[in-house]
């Protein structure tokens, strides 16, 4: 009745790219991160991220929802990011929302999908590096 006999479907690991296995990491839709992620691993997010996500492969479903930057190899977008995306290789699902500029080497937007931002091309041998900007104190007047 209870036997773990059964052959586990590991189809769902191969790549896009069809370069082997790779692990992937789930984020379900009862998750809220808050802060930035980090992962060397493909990406499923349902749930809600509040920070930048910066990740090999992003697939994010309809009701996934990220609040901050998004960096990756490439991403499958479906639904609502609040911020700029950059990646090699994205599509933007029908169902998908960006609020902000999106960079891309090769784009795929479904017709019914909004982009409210920039779109900017970037050539083939372009990184996906984050620039470091310094924060200054406020200047105070007249102390």
């Amino acid at each position: 009745m209870f036997s773990n006999n059964r052959q586990r479907d590991t189809s769902s690991l191969t790549t896009a790219s069809g370069g082997g296995k790779r692990q992937f990491s789930v984020v379900g839709p009862d998750v809220r991160i808050i802060g930035n992620l980090s992962a060397t691993a493909d990406l499923h997010l349902d749930g809600t991220i509040e920070g930048d996500l910066a990740c090999a492969t992003l697939v994010q479903g309809t009701e996934g929802r990220v609040i901050g930057n998004v960096r990756a190899e490439s991403a499958r977008i479906a639904g609502t990011i609040e911020g700029g995306v950059s990646a090699r290789n994205i599509t933007i699902e029908r169902a998908a929302r960006i609020t902000g500029d999106v960079e891309y080497e090769t784009i795929e937007i479904e017709n019914g999908a909004q982009v409210d931002g920039r779109l900017t091309h970037r050539g083939a041998g372009a990184t996906t590096a984050p620039v470091l900007v310094e924060v200054l104190p406020p200047v105070v007047e007249g102390a």
